[in-house]
């Protein structure tokens, strides 16, 4: 359970920034204590809990990275060809003998260097004449070698502690001969959306309902992130039941995720239900799309031990956006890791577009080729933050900075693939 303080989100500012918003969200969070260890094939997407080391250097010998013929550098005649007997034969897996002077060795890919050799030509760049090859001028030496310890010598930090497992850190701790890592438990997330007017997939449509997207959207950024996941439901719009709702979830769970109802409309009433049972700020993000975000902190029974909770929009790009800025950094934060801010691509943008000064705005748009080869960025048609085919029909989002009135097609802007914040 999260160690949180009834002030932790405390925040006084008219309007955050995305980069104050990223600087607040781990100010005195601590992750989640527990770990454990899992096989390494059930490590990706966890984090690790402490540095892995390498026990072995990588690659543990030094072998060919071509198939070809090993030679000593010293037996060639640099300029002209050399044209030398081909001795031995050294297949991957094989044991390799010292070589003799003035003698090339058959040698294949990952197969050891044999003593006294340091530099391999490919099989495609010399001649062979009976029992000798001829060898072209002009290699380096110790090329086409890969020495001991080339990737990571033993005794290394192979990956540091709270680096999220992936299926490249994977195959570098298989190839260290590692079978099992500690991690850092996933972290508990109970999801909840809210609201009479929605209703889950499924059931019968009233005449003044929607189906629940949200609920659904979230749980799945959440999984991609490693969290453990309980879906709730849908609260209604009562303030009893949902306080009576969300102290049940503090007492099982790290963090509450909610959508909707955190306006200060009067049907609006998760703010007096989280207020009823913790304590509750909103943050004011500088974003379109997005609306303020409910952060709290909801007693979980124990010696300071809390939820927090999150409260995002109604609208579904709303929600993605938010969810990107605010809940994916505090995620990782929690679950131990590092949140970075991802890399926008520089595109060319074919649309004009006005915005406010002072604000960062996201516009939805899909990728393609223009006439010259070059990628460009084209604007979906609707730009309504409750179109999800606004999400379903594009790439990512351009990002706009606070200072930026207008673009022009043409203009160079900067692209956040969805993969990036999901």
């Amino acid at each position: 359970m999260a160690q949180l303080s009834s002030d932790q989100f405390a925040f006084g500012g008219q309007l955050l920034s995305v980069e104050e918003a990223l600087s607040r969200v781990g100010e005195g969070l601590r992750p989640v204590a527990e770990t454990e260890v899992v096989p390494l094939v059930q490590a990706d997407g966890r984090i690790l809990a402490e540095d892995l080391v390498a026990p072995v250097s990588l690659p543990p010998f030094f072998n060919s990275a071509v198939d070809g013929y090993a030679v000593r550098f010293a037996d060639l005649t640099q300029g002209a060809e050399t044209r030398l007997t081909v001795g031995s034969r050294v297949p991957a897996g094989a044991e390799a003998a010292a070589s003799r002077a003035a003698e090339a060795v058959r040698i294949f890919t990952g197969a050891p260097m044999p003593e006294g050799c340091d530099t391999v030509f490919m099989q495609e760049d010399v001649r062979l004449d009976g029992d000798a090859v001829i060898l072209p001028p002009g290699l380096s030496a110790g090329a086409n070698c890969r020495p001991a310890g080339e990737d990571l010598p033993a005794g290394d930090r192979a990956l540091a502690a709270g680096r999220m497992m992936a299926p490249e850190t994977i195959a570098l701790a298989a190839a260290l001969g590692v079978t099992r890592l500690a991690v850092r438990r996933r972290v508990r997330v109970a999801v909840f959306s809210t609201g009479n007017e929605i209703v889950s997939p499924g059931a019968a449509l009233g005449p003044a309902q929607l189906y629940d997207s949200n609920r659904f959207m979230m749980q799945a950024l959440l999984r991609r992130l490693g969290a453990d996941v309980t879906d709730l439901g849908i609260l209604p719009d009562d303030r009893a039941t949902m306080a009576s709702a969300l102290r049940d979830a503090a007492a099982h769970h790290d963090l509450i995720l909610t959508s909707g109802g955190v306006s200060t409309g009067e049907e609006d009433h998760v703010k007096a239900a989280v207020e009823q049972v913790g304590s509750l700020t909103f943050w004011r993000l500088a974003i379109k799309p997005g609306r303020p975000v409910a952060m709290g902190v909801i007693p979980a029974g124990g010696d300071g031990e809390a939820a927090a909770f999150i409260g995002l929009p109604g609208n579904p790009v709303a929600v993605f956006v938010t969810f990107a800025h605010v809940v994916r950094p505090f995620l990782t934060v929690l679950a131990g890791g590092t949140p970075e801010r991802p890399l926008a691509l520089p595109v060319r943008c074919a649309f004009p577009y006005r915005k406010k000064a002072g604000r960062r705005e996201y516009v939805r748009v899909a990728l393609r080729r223009g006439a010259d080869g070059a990628v460009e960025a084209v604007k979906h048609p609707r730009d309504g933050a409750g179109v999800i085919t606004s999400l379903t029909e594009t790439d990512g989002l351009v990002e706009l900075p606070e200072a930026v009135e207008r673009v022009a097609a043409g203009d160079t802007v900067a692209f956040l693939s969805y993969a990036l914040l999901r």
